[in-house]
C-alpha cells in the first residue's frame, strides 16, 4: 500500500475534525487585532502565524498547555455536537492544546493561519504514527530478493504447478468414479498350507483358502456400518473323536465350498461416552467386548495366531449371531475401568417353537475390565446362555459344531438342552514395546436339563508375544495352555502347545509358518497331533 493511500486513511478523521471547526467559526469571526497585526487567543496547538500582510502574530495572551484526554478541558461537554472529533483529535493524535486554566474555548474565531498550523501539527504527528506502525513491513530490498528466487527457481515452480494441476484432476476423476462417498472396501485373502502328524494320523496335506470383502459405510463419521462378504474352502483336519482342538482361524467360514455370502452385518455407533453394537448376523463377543489378549487376537483373521484358541479365551466363542452390545468406560487418571454387557441370540431369525431372539439359543455377557496405567489390563467375565439340544457349547453362533475344545467339552449334556454359566478371567502385561504377556482362566458351569448330564469345563492358557522380533511389523508368538475339557473324563489333560512366527513381507502381505502340538487330543488317551501350517495373508 503506498504512503499516500496510509496518510489518506490516517488523516481523514483529522480533516474532518478540523474542517468542523472551520465551518462552525466562519460565521463568528472576531476579529481583536489592529492593523500592523491581529493579536488572537487560539485553541490549537500553535503559538504565531502570519497574517495577510506578513505581519507577525502576537504570542497568545496566555501560554498554550498540551492535554491527553478530552475530558481535562473544564468547558468541554459529551453532548457538544463536535466532541466526538476533538475526543479524537485530542487522544487519538495529540495534536490539540488547551489553555493553561483548563480551557478549550471552542466558540473562539479561527483564521485561516491558525487552521493551516493546526493542520500541519497534526500531519506531523500522523507521519509520526505510520513510520512507527510500518517499521517491522517488507521492504523494497525484501521484495526485490523474493522476485530474484522466483526467477531463479522458475522451473520448479512451473513443474510443482504442473503436479498440483495433475493432481486435481486425478482427485476429480476419483470422486467421479468412486465407488461410494460413504463406503470403502477392507479386504483379506488367505491361502493356507496344513497337515496334520501322528502315529493314527490319516489327514492328506490341503490347500485351502478364505476370502473377507467387509464395506465399511460411515454416515456421520463416527459410526460403522459393516456388511461382510466371506467365502472359504477350508475343511478342518479330523481328530480322534472328533475334537475341534485342531481348529484354526481360517476354518471359520461361512461354508467349506467357496459359496459367498454374507456372514457379518453389524453396526457400530456412540451414545456419548457408551459405545453401541447392533448386529443382525455372524456377530461373535470379541466383535464388542476386549479378549486382553494383544498381538494373537485378530478377530479370526489372518494376522494373529493360527489357531482360535490362542487367539481369545473360549468364554468369547458361547454363543453368538445377533443381537446388541454396548462399552461404557468410566473413570480417569490411571486406572480406567471399563463396563461391557451385551446379548446374542444364535436363532434369531428363526419363528418356530423354542428359537427366535428369546426362545431359542442365547448368551448374555457382562464383563468388567481395568486398565492400569498404559501396561498393564484386567478384566472378569461372566457368560451365561441357554442351549438347545444337540447345542455346542463353543459354537460362536454356529449352534451344532464347536469352534474350539473337546467334543466332550461342547456336548456335555449328551444331546440334551442345556445352562451354562462361565466365569473368566483374563490378564495382560506389557512390560516393554517388544515383550507382551497375556492370559485367561475359564470355568464353566453346566446344568443339564436331562439325568446325570450336569458337568464342569475347564480351559486355560499363557501366551508370549514377541513384536517387532527381527523386523518392524513381524510377530514371534507362543501360547500353551489346556483346551476347554470336561473335567469327569479321566485321563491326561489335553494339552496346547502353539509357535508362529508371522513375516511382514510388505504393508499388504504377511507369511506365518507355525507347528501346533496337542497332547491327548480328544481326551482319548491317544497319541500326541502336531499340526503345521503356512499361511500366507493378503489385506487390502
Amino acid at each position: 500500500m503506498s504512503d499516500i493511500l496510509w496518510k489518506a486513511i490516517a488523516l481523514s478523521p483529522i480533516v474532518l475534525g478540523i474542517s468542523i471547526f472551520v465551518s462552525a467559526n466562519a460565521d463568528a469571526v472576531e476579529t481583536i487585532g489592529s492593523s500592523q497585526g491581529t493579536k488572537v487567543e487560539t485553541n490549537l496547538l500553535i503559538s504565531q502565524a502570519k497574517t495577510d500582510d506578513s505581519s507577525t502574530i502576537a504570542e497568545t495572551n496566555n501560554a498554550l498547555s498540551q492535554v491527553t484526554s478530552v475530558s481535562q478541558f473544564s468547558d468541554v461537554q459529551p453532548t457538544d455536537w463536535a466532541f466526538q472529533a476533538l475526543q479524537s483529535l485530542v487522544e487519538r493524535y495529540g495534536c490539540i492544546a488547551g489553555y493553561p486554566n483548563g480551557t478549550y474555548r471552542g466558540n473562539r474565531a479561527l483564521t485561516r493561519y491558525e487552521f493551516a498550523a493546526g493542520l500541519n501539527a497534526c500531519l506531523d504527528r500522523v507521519n509520526e504514527l505510520i513510520a512507527t506502525a510500518t517499521a517491522d513491513l517488507v521492504r523494497k530490498e525484501d521484495l526485490a530478493t523474493l522476485q530474484r528466487l522466483q526467477e531463479e527457481f522458475s522451473a520448479e515452480l512451473a513443474t510443482l504447478r504442473g503436479r498440483v494441476d495433475a493432481l486435481e484432476t486425478r482427485t476429480a476423476e476419483l470422486e467421479a468414479n468412486q465407488f461410494s462417498t460413504t463406503t470403502k472396501l477392507v479386504g483379506e485373502a488367505i491361502f493356507a498350507v496344513t497337515d496334520s502328524f501322528g502315529e493314527d494320523d490319516d489327514n492328506n496335506t490341503v490347500f485351502q483358502n478364505r476370502v473377507r470383502l467387509n464395506f465399511q459405510t460411515s454416515f456421520t463419521g463416527k459410526d460403522t456400518l459393516n456388511t461382510r462378504l466371506a467365502s472359504g474352502n477350508a475343511v478342518g483336519l479330523t481328530l480322534p473323536n472328533g475334537t475341534f482342538e485342531g481348529t484354526q482361524t481360517f476354518n471359520i467360514s461361512p461354508n467349506t465350498s467357496n459359496g459367498v455370502a454374507i456372514d457379518w452385518l453389524s453396526y457400530y455407533f456412540p451414545v456419548g461416552n457408551t459405545q453401541v453394537y447392533l448386529a443382525a448376523t455372524g456377530a461373535i463377543h470379541s466383535d464388542y467386548v476386549p479378549t486382553v489378549n494383544p498381538y494373537f487376537e485378530d478377530f479370526d483373521g489372518g494376522n494373529g495366531a493360527l489357531s482360535t484358541f490362542a487367539t481369545e479365551s473360549p468364554i468369547y466363542r458361547i454363543g453368538g449371531g445377533a443381537g446388541i452390545g454396548v462399552n461404557v468406560p468410566f473413570g480417569s487418571g490411571s486406572f480406567k475401568p471399563t463396563l461391557t454387557l451385551g446379548y446374542f441370540a444364535s436363532e434369531p431369525n428363526n419363528p418356530a417353537a423354542s428359537a427366535g431372539l428369546f426362545e431359542g439359543n442365547y448368551a448374555a455377557l457382562g464383563q468388567l475390565k481395568l486398565d492400569v496405567g498404559d501396561r498393564l489390563t484386567v478384566a472378569a467375565t461372566y457368560v451365561h446362555g441357554y442351549h438347545g439340544a444337540g447345542s455346542a457349547l463353543f459354537d460362536a453362533g454356529l449352534v451344532s459344531t464347536g469352534v474350539v475344545g473337546t467334543n466332550q467339552a461342547n456336548f456335555v449334556a449328551a444331546g440334551n438342552p442345556y445352562s451354562s454359566n462361565s466365569f473368566g478371567f483374563e490378564a495382560a502385561f506389557k512390560p516393554s514395546n517388544q515383550l507382551s504377556i497375556s492370559g485367561f482362566v475359564l470355568y464353566s458351569d453346566i446344568t443339564g436339563f436331562g439325568a446325570n448330564d450336569d458337568g464342569e469345563i475347564w480351559s486355560y492358557g499363557l501366551g508370549v508375544a514377541l513384536p517387532d522380533f527381527g523386523k518392524k511389523g513381524n510377530l514371534l508368538g507362543i501360547f500353551a495352555g489346556a483346551q476347554p475339557y470336561l473335567g469327569s473324563v479321566d485321563g491326561d489333560r489335553p494339552y496346547h502347545v502353539e509357535g508362529f512366527y508371522r513375516y511382514r513381507v510388505s504393508d499388504n502381505i504377511s507369511i506365518t509358518p507355525g507347528v501346533i502340538w496337542l497332547t491327548n487330543p480328544g481326551q482319548a488317551d491317544d497319541d500326541d497331533a502336531i499340526i503345521g501350517t503356512l499361511r500366507t495373508t493378503f489385506t487390502f
